[in-house]
């Protein structure tokens, strides 16, 4: 049975068009992560991170407020249904809150994509963000 994954953020002293481009700009997505990511801000195009580990399609973007995406990894099996992910940001004063699901994880995933948002994004683009060296985690 799939699972859903919910997680929120706060990037202190941040922009949410600064977030929003640092996931959607494919460069900035790359260097977050450091890992090739091709990925566009037009609705409907296709897109994939992690060299090409996972793919998926814009399905609606609201510039610096909402992004909707399929999502899949490659690992997963022929019978697991394409994922759902869904980040919304909200400018609270200074800071950012980043508000994320995702929907229709495979059970024997969540774990490792619970962390891996931790470590793979929202730790390394808090510190893209303030401007400090980015550490890498490895799984």
């Amino acid at each position: 049975m799939a699972k859903t994954i919910k997680q929120k953020v706060v990037f202190k002293n941040a922009k949410a068009k600064d977030v929003y481009d640092a996931y959607m700009n494919a460069k900035k997505h790359s260097h977050v992560t450091g890992a090739p990511a091709k990925i566009s801000n037009k609705e409907g195009t296709d897109y994939s991170a992690h060299n090409e580990y996972i793919k998926g399609k814009n399905l609606r973007l609201i510039k610096d407020k909402l992004i909707v995406q399929t999502w899949r990894a490659s690992a997963w099996k022929d019978i697991d249904m394409d994922s759902t992910f869904i980040i919304h940001l909200e400018q609270k004063g200074k800071d950012v809150v980043l508000e994320m699901i995702h929907a229709n994880v495979p059970d024997s995933e969540v774990e490792g994509l619970t962390k891996g948002w931790n470590h793979h994004y929202w730790g390394p683009m808090k510190s893209y963000l303030a401007g400090k060296p980015i550490k890498r985690v490895t799984m």
